[in-house]
């Protein structure tokens, strides 16, 4: 169902939103945490860290793609929230075309480039076979991937949090039916874990397509309407580039990371693909948060109404701080016993370490939170830049304190743990000052661009 959130309650907006963007995004998470249980559990340490150094290389190839989506969901709410639903659909069109070059794109140079990659990264000569093989198969399925997001990104835009939930829950189920089926009964190895995924994409986007058409007016096409419009497309570029900047950033701080910790072997390797896979669910809910003020925040900025957004940010931040103080509680407290899920034979170093990261991270949960909230909302008006900064300081940050904490102090591989929550400090203080600045309320795409809402 479309949701207009420019009447109405702000806060219950806020959570009806959130909560199908949280259930969801844990069944997307499902699909890498799932990879990562099975295949540890069922092949070994080694299949484990080859998966694990995989991540931030698909990452980095699909960031494009994804900062595109964003700019483009922008486009979308506020033409919604405006009315607009003549420009909408032509939005909806162009994005389409750019989503299929895209990715088939980027599955020819990921194909190529995936060796090159991981050698770059460091990667131990008795893991590359097992992640390249991951890799090759992730990279050919690119299209369900980028497919999936892109259909429920524009519902989401439209509103509707529930739909892609409904689909998704369902091939995270078939998933993990493949997962076993590959891995363990037909010994397929990390690549079946892959295949595994790419199938269950592939329905996810299938199914969510099918819908949207046969059920959304605004997804019913012609002939005709299929169009490029070269305006809206520039406005998604002139948004889409920075957020994609800021996501290959976060990917090529992600790759650097990884680098860092497998300069310690695959002990601290299998550590941190474990650890950071729980830590990844852990912090869905707050990144939940970010995503539905961002939504809200576009369609109200469509419709000029700025006091709405700032009653939201406020009740989202209260949300935020209980949501983090429980997370924090959980990991300090079960640690130990999550990692554990992910150990074959329950390898006692490998537990220790990955309970370390998670002890460390989740205290600091909340100036995530808060720095994820803040970057949303400036999203959802326009204001891109500045979100991208931020995640630039603090990707800067947290790469240079890895670095000097792990390779120059005692800490060693603990170093690399404590400087992820001091890149949240530095991110946070950049984006709380763009919100007080203000001048996030006049970068509105819809008036600016079309003369609508002014």
């Amino acid at each position: 169902m479309l949701r207009d959130m420019t009447e109405g309650s702000e806060t219950r907006h806020i959570l009806a939103f959130t909560m199908p963007l949280f259930i969801g995004n844990v069944f997307q998470q499902a699909y890498n945490m799932v990879d990562a249980v099975i295949v540890g559990r069922y092949i070994g340490q080694n299949a484990l860290a080859a998966v694990g150094t995989a991540f931030p290389v698909l990452y980095l190839m699909i960031s494009f793609i994804l900062g595109l989506t964003v700019g483009a969901s922008v486009i979308i709410s506020q033409l919604f929230g405006a009315k607009e639903y003549r420009k909408l659909k032509k939005a909806i069109s162009t994005f389409v075309f750019v989503l299929i070059a895209t990715a088939f794109s980027i599955s020819l140079i990921g194909l190529v480039a995936t060796r090159p990659l991981l050698e770059l990264l460091r990667t131990p000569e008795e893991i590359i076979p097992d992640a390249a093989a991951y890799m090759k198969v992730t990279f050919a399925g690119t299209i369900f991937l980028f497919g999936y997001n892109a259909v429920s990104g524009v519902l989401r835009g439209l509103g509707d949090s529930k739909t892609p939930l409904y689909f998704l829950v369902l091939s995270s189920i078939l998933n993990i039916y493949l997962d076993i089926l590959f891995v363990k009964n037909y010994g397929m190895g990390v690549a079946g874990a892959a295949y595994a995924t790419m199938i269950s994409q592939a329905l996810s986007m299938i199914f969510c397509a099918i819908y949207a058409y046969t059920r959304i007016e605004l997804f019913h096409f012609s002939f005709k309407d299929w169009v490029f419009d070269k305006e809206i497309f520039k406005d998604a570029i002139r948004l889409g580039i920075p957020a994609s900047i800021q996501q290959m950033l976060m990917s090529l701080g992600m790759m650097a990371m990884q680098g860092f910790v497998n300069s310690f072997g695959s002990v601290t390797m299998a550590a941190f693909t474990a650890a950071s896979r729980v830590d990844s669910i852990a912090v869905l809910p707050i990144q939940s948060y970010g995503m539905a003020i961002s939504t809200f925040t576009a369609q109200n900025v469509g419709a000029s109404r700025f006091e709405r957004v700032k009653k939201a940010y406020s009740a989202t931040l209260v949300m935020v701080l209980v949501t983090c103080l429980i997370a924090a509680l959980i990991m300090t407290s079960m640690g130990e016993g999550i990692i554990a899920m992910f150990i074959k034979d329950g390898d006692r170093e490998v537990i220790r370490q990955g309970a370390e990261y998670l002890a460390i991270i989740s205290v600091f949960y909340v100036l995530a939170g808060i720095m994820f909230v803040t970057s949303g909302m400036l999203r959802g008006a326009g204001d891109m830049i500045p979100s991208s900064v931020s995640t630039l300081v603090s990707l800067i940050v947290r790469v240079v304190a890895a670095f000097v904490l792990s390779m120059y102090t005692p800490l060693g591989y603990l170093g690399i743990w404590w400087a992820i929550p001091l890149g949240w400090i530095f991110g946070l203080v950049i984006a709380l000052f763009r919100y007080k600045q203000g001048g996030w309320k006049n970068k509105a795409i819809v008036a600016n661009a079309y003369g609508v809402g002014r």
